[in-house]
């Protein structure tokens, strides 16, 4: 009987960002087939000032040693590729390599040192993953062979709200009477200030949600999933003005599958997700009011795009995602 090949999977960090939430997806697909072991590196002498932290990570990702079949990689993770001590082939996974949304001198010291250093390591390793054809193409023109798109995926089942949800959900917060602008997870990459800014005047409820990174004054709710899923379905229309190169996009790709109209920058792979869904594109901010208020004036233009949204978002189900995991990883192992 042939042995269970053995991976590692080294995460760099756990917060439950959608990147994050797609490796979890990854790896409990994964766990059914192979010996798989998660390796976080702890940080534990700088916890607040983020460039001593991710040194301290660094240091402690060129120690890291051990023998597996498989290693699976972030974009961190991979710094270290050609100095750790590992043996077994090598699969990095990226989401996106973009950083606009930075500080300017985090955006200047990856620019200088980390994307060189980065590339540098990428060469070594035996296959990429990305989330979407942008960012394929990407890696394939700058000369990577083994490149493999596997998209986000979702549990059908899990992403549904009842009417009777959404009206609990609005008495709750106080959002009745109005219509709801989702402006998308507060921070500053995505967009939120220059949204605000643009939409301030319109006669709606502006709310963001997540931690609370940038101050504007649109309300700022933080949810559990589910209740998340409240606010995207009771939303008139939601937003996706990211200002960075997305990987895909798993907020505007909930709120189609709640047939919930999106409007977004089609920043990176996002451009993929809304052009597939039939939703709309605006990619200069000047044209965003004007697009929100034909939205809001016109329901059968908003149930059109719901339903287009639905369609094209459900067929990325837990099953292909499953089975592209399944089919690259035999690949390799």
């Amino acid at each position: 009987m042939e042995a269970v090949k053995r991976i590692g999977w080294v995460e760099t960090h756990t917060k439950k960002v959608g990147g994050i939430v797609y490796n979890d997806m990854a790896r409990e697909a994964l766990r059914a087939f192979f010996d798989l072991e998660v390796i976080i590196p702890q940080t534990r002498l700088f916890s607040g000032a983020r460039l001593l932290k991710l040194g301290e990570l660094l240091f402690r990702l060129v120690f890291l040693g051990g023998t597996k079949d498989l290693w699976i990689r972030g974009l961190y993770a991979a710094l270290t590729l050609r100095l750790d001590h590992t043996k077994g082939k090598n699969l990095v996974m990226i989401h996106h390599e973009d950083f606009a949304g930075y500080p300017w001198h985090a955006r200047l010291l990856f620019s200088l040192f980390w994307r060189p250093a980065f590339h540098w390591n990428l060469k070594r390793a035996d296959g990429i993953v990305v989330v979407s054809a942008f960012w394929n193409n990407y890696y394939r023109k700058k000369g990577y062979k083994n490149v493999f798109t596997i998209y986000n995926a979702f549990d059908l089942g899990r992403v549904t709200v009842s009417e009777k949800e959404v009206e609990a959900f609005k008495k709750k917060h106080g959002l009745e009477g109005k219509p709801i602008i989702y402006l998308g997870n507060c921070q500053k990459g995505k967009g939120v200030v220059e949204s605000y800014k643009a939409l301030a005047h319109v006669d709606a409820y502006l709310v963001t949600s997540g931690p609370k990174h940038v101050d504007i004054p649109a309300r700022n709710l933080e949810l559990e999933y589910q209740e998340y899923l409240a606010l995207l379905k009771a939303s008139s229309v939601v937003l996706a003005m990211s200002k960075f190169k997305e990987g895909w996009g798993r907020t505007p790709h909930e709120a189609m599958l709640l047939k919930t109209p999106v409007i977004g920058s089609g920043a990176g792979g996002m451009k993929e997700l809304l052009e597939g869904g039939g939703q709309i594109l605006c990619e200069d901010l000047s044209c965003l009011k004007g697009r929100v208020e034909r939205l809001l004036g016109n329901p059968a233009m908003c149930a059109e795009l719901g339903e287009k949204g639905y369609n094209y978002a459900r067929r990325f189900s837990l099953e292909r995602f499953e089975q592209a995991w399944a089919d690259v990883l035999g690949r390799f192992v």
